[in-house]
């Protein structure tokens, strides 16, 4: 479903994919997918083109979330999350940083 999912966001144009393994590191699902749409228009697309996506090729329902202001949309598979942010939004809440290890922690934690 990953795939699927992250060649939807790439076939609807949207920019600065980021992928985020949660597996083992919160309950709330597998992945969390970060993207973003140049404008709120885009956002609603993107994301609206996904759901359907999920719903008609996988059978997969899901929940979204924040679709009528278009700044940042919320859809939830229930292993993946999906949030699709305007720029501004992303810059602001920035949680690829709040998800991602940093460096000095991810060599830390390799067997060395």
């Amino acid at each position: 479903m990953l795939a699927d999912i992250l060649a939807s966001l790439d076939k609807n144009k949207a920019e600065d994919i980021v992928q985020i393994d949660l597996r083992g590191k919160s309950s709330i699902g597998d992945f969390m997918v970060i993207c973003s749409g140049r404008s709120s228009r885009q956002v609603a697309s993107i994301a609206e083109h996904l759901v359907d996506t999920l719903k008609t090729d996988l059978g997969r329902p899901s929940r979204i979330e924040g679709k009528e202001a278009g700044d940042w949309v919320l859809i939830d598979t229930g292993d993946i999350i999906v949030h699709v942010f305007r720029p501004e939004v992303r810059e602001f809440y920035q949680l690829e940083k709040m998800w991602q290890p940093t460096t000095a922690a991810t060599s830390a934690q390799q067997p060395g």
